[in-house]
């Protein structure tokens, strides 16, 4: 769209220059306009749609931590199955089912989270999941559910949940050879250093 006035022209013959550009464009402006409004209204309306989602998937959290039975749970994993509450009221589920000796049902908790696209929850459910079938004496199934970790964050977990499988298979040179493993990823003041470090002991 080039410049509407021209340089050297009369007030008069500017005046009814920018009549005819805007006869000929007003409409061209107008929708713009709207368009650009309704992309700001847009915008601002998913801004508060997703806060009182947020707000509405915390508040069933709540409810479920303070009662599991609530039912708010059914509303959080159906309603906000996204959301990373969902996610962890999932893995709470799993914990409580756990302390009330039904395994099969933490299991089921932790399935859905295995692929989570959130690292932490993905690699957690794994490691309780894994540490959930060392309990039921299925330790094949233990440490075919690790898999490989790739991530450092969470190798010596791995590791010192490896070592506990490879104990249990009465597999101890695998298992001193994990053990050994996670001490040398752990990081100095880690608490876990020294159980690990007695088991080691045990070992020798």
């Amino acid at each position: 769209m080039k410049n509407f006035i021209e340089v050297g022209k009369t007030e008069d013959e500017q005046a009814e220059q920018i009549k005819k550009w805007l006869k000929e464009n007003g409409p061209q402006i107008i929708i713009g306009i709207v368009l650009g409004l309704s992309g700001i209204w847009g915008l601002g309306y998913y801004k508060t749609y997703q806060h009182e989602q947020s707000i509405n998937a915390r508040t069933a959290y709540l409810s479920v931590v303070s009662n599991p039975n609530s039912p708010a749970l059914i509303t959080l994993q159906s309603d906000y199955v996204d959301s990373g509450y969902a996610q962890q009221s999932a893995l709470m589920m799993a914990k409580h089912a756990v302390s009330a000796g039904n395994y099969q049902q933490a299991l089921e908790h932790l399935s859905p989270l295995l692929k989570s696209e959130n690292e932490l929850i993905a690699h957690t459910a794994k490691l309780r999941s894994s540490a959930i079938y060392l309990q039921i004496g299925d330790k094949d199934q233990a440490l075919s559910i690790l898999g490989v970790d790739e991530n450092p964050a969470f190798s010596a977990l791995y590791n010192h949940t490896k070592g506990d499988i490879y104990l249990a298979q009465n597999n101890i040179d695998s298992a001193k050879k994990h053990y050994q493993l996670a001490l040398a990823q752990l990081s100095t003041d880690s608490e876990l250093r020294n159980l690990i470090q007695i088991k080691l002991n045990d070992l020798n």
